[in-house]
């Protein structure tokens, strides 16, 4: 039977191929947990994550996932909990961005980002709380972004399922606290990844002159925040939005 002390050590990561995704991977493995990480269409990028934390000592186990195929999530993460015998911890990384003119965006796209950014986040949180509830214990961290909580310019339906992560996340947080579980958001700003690697160098340098960092955030800045959210040094932080922006909004 899987014991908490166990269960602690396992930690679910959806969006691991991704920049801070792969960042938290890794940097949760350095603190001792075992990882599963989701990854949607890079599978050479989750297998050396794979490789990576394996050398550091650690467990990991790699599931290709697609939030935009019906009941995928919740296939995917029975598997991952069979592999595991459940998850302490829970960190929502996955994510597709979009900017675009609200009247320019068309219903396949606004359905995409919905399904990604946001119904993946209620997949996964709906499938991993059980098990936490029966345990009396456990972390879910959601990246959402600074535009969750500002909103932004040619990225309106972006802010707005980001704000849905935020909404959701302080909800349950409420619900779940009595059951000795911690759910909290991450916002991170202006992040050097793939995301944002349509910019020009001249739109980064402008955009980095607005922040009053000087510069993007790294992914592995962005993980240090999941880190500690995840771990017992957080214990009675729940129902937050950390905004890892430079100082930007």
């Amino acid at each position: 039977m899987t014991t908490s002390a166990d269960m602690k050590k396992a930690v679910f990561i959806t969006g691991a191929s991704g920049g801070i995704g792969y960042a938290c991977a890794a940097r949760l493995a350095r603190d001792g947990y075992d990882i599963a990480a989701c990854y949607s269409g890079n599978k050479a990028l989750a297998q050396r994550l794979k490789d990576e934390i394996t050398a550091l000592g650690a467990r990991c186990e790699i599931y290709a996932l697609d939030f935009t195929k019906p009941g995928d999530a919740g296939r995917v993460f029975a598997l991952a909990e069979k592999d595991f015998g459940g998850f302490y911890a829970a960190v929502n990384c996955a994510g597709v961005a979009l900017r675009k003119l609200f009247t320019d965006t068309t219903d396949e796209e606004f359905d995409r980002l919905c399904d990604i950014d946001f119904k993946g986040v209620y997949s996964i949180c709906k499938a991993c709380i059980p098990y936490m509830v029966r345990m009396k214990q456990g972390s879910i961290v959601n990246i959402s972004s600074m535009w969750g909580v500002t909103g932004a310019s040619c990225e309106a339906v972006y802010s707005a399922v980001k704000a849905a992560v935020i909404g959701l996340s302080k909800a349950l947080a409420r619900e779940l606290a009595p059951s000795g579980i911690r759910v909290n958001c991450v916002a991170p700003g202006a992040v050097d990844t793939r995301m944002n690697a349509d910019l020009t160098q001249s739109e980064k340098e402008d955009f980095a002159c607005s922040i009053p960092a000087g510069r993007f955030g790294t992914p592995e800045e962005i993980a240090n925040t999941v880190a500690f959210l995840v771990s017992d040094e957080s214990s009675y932080i729940t129902a937050q939005v950390i905004t890892a922006d430079g100082g930007l909004t």
